[in-house]
């Protein structure tokens, strides 16, 4: 996403060395300090995490999942008192100049011991690094990556880089199409059996597992042989929520978007269609349907759910 072309000072209010001179003065500086995980861990947590998962590995819970690494640091709705002023002057900074989005870009975890239930969590963040302005697709902003170090009973147990981009949105008419697909060599075959009105999921070769969605391996066994099963279409509701971004030409909000438990036991993310979004209830029986979304593209469709009571 991001580039090395510099941009010229109109379209922030406030650009130059000068100011990335300022940027790069808050590197090495506290992000946080002495911070303290809200939770001991603890075998719900690492249930839940594996269940929304779909992690069976007997491992757990005896252990934490490395990949809760983060989860574990986080300060929930009510937040963290520890976070420095140096890492909100920075922001400070950076809303000043004009770089008033943020989206988070990457992050990279490094992990040294295993973590185990009624570990205490604490941590110390730094502001690593500030990137020179770049211009990127959302706009022109720099990049800022922010390195913590986890400890367990006071042991280091992991590191976590977090990159976000603050930016200043670049000016873009809005499309009236909505947007495409990615289409990859992991999922080709699952978008050519919507093409021919299939809902097609996967199967591992050697222990049977279904996976959704699309994936190169098995998430069971590891094995990369696979083959499908076509669905029957019958689901359920087993989440949702109502999205009430602004107008946008492509969409009309608010609409209902459900986590679809299919009756062969996994689960994908859709649209749903034929009931009003406020009337949407988990465990809904829904159907599939293939929607036609740009009229101009016959060859373009995707799949949907329809809820009972349309």
């Amino acid at each position: 996403m991001s580039g090395d072309s510099e941009v010229g000072d109109s379209e922030v209010s406030v650009g130059g060395e000068e100011f990335y001179e300022r940027l790069k003065a808050y590197e090495g500086r506290a992000a946080a300090t002495s911070g303290v995980g809200k939770d001991i861990v603890n075998e719900p947590m690492i249930r839940h995490w594996c269940e929304a998962m779909g992690d069976t590995s007997p491992a757990y819970p005896e252990t934490a999942p490395p990949t809760m690494l983060q989860a574990w640091t986080m300060g929930g709705l009510s937040g963290h008192t520890d976070r420095s002023s140096p890492y909100d002057e920075l922001f400070g900074l950076l809303d000043g100049a004009g770089y008033t989005s943020v989206v988070a870009t990457d992050c990279e975890q490094e992990y040294l011991e295993p973590l185990r239930p009624g570990d205490r969590i604490t941590f110390d963040a730094v502001i690593e690094s500030v990137s020179a302005r770049k211009r990127t697709k959302l706009g022109t902003g720099h990049f800022v990556t922010t390195r913590m170090d986890v400890r367990a009973n006071g042991a280091l147990a992991g590191t976590h880089r977090f990159r976000i981009l603050k930016y200043a949105p670049a000016r873009q008419k809005p499309k009236g199409k909505r947007p495409r697909p990615v289409i990859n060599r992991d999922n080709a075959g699952f978008w050519a059996g919507v093409a021919e009105h299939r809902l097609l999921i996967q199967r591992c070769g050697p222990c049977g597992t279904l996976r959704f969605p699309w994936l190169p391996g098995c998430n069971a066994c590891g094995s990369q042989e696979w083959d499908t099963v076509e669905a029957s279409g019958a689901g359920t509701v087993y989440s949702y929520v109502v999205m009430h971004h602004p107008p946008f030409p492509a969409f009309a909000p608010p609409y209902a978007v459900g986590l679809i438990e299919l009756a062969e036991g996994v689960r994908m993310v859709s649209n749903l269609i034929g009931v009003p979004y406020d009337k949407v209830r988990i465990g809904m029986s829904v159907q599939l349907e293939f929607l036609r979304v740009d009229e101009a593209d016959e060859e373009w469709e995707l799949p949907v759910f329809r809820g009972n009571g349309g």
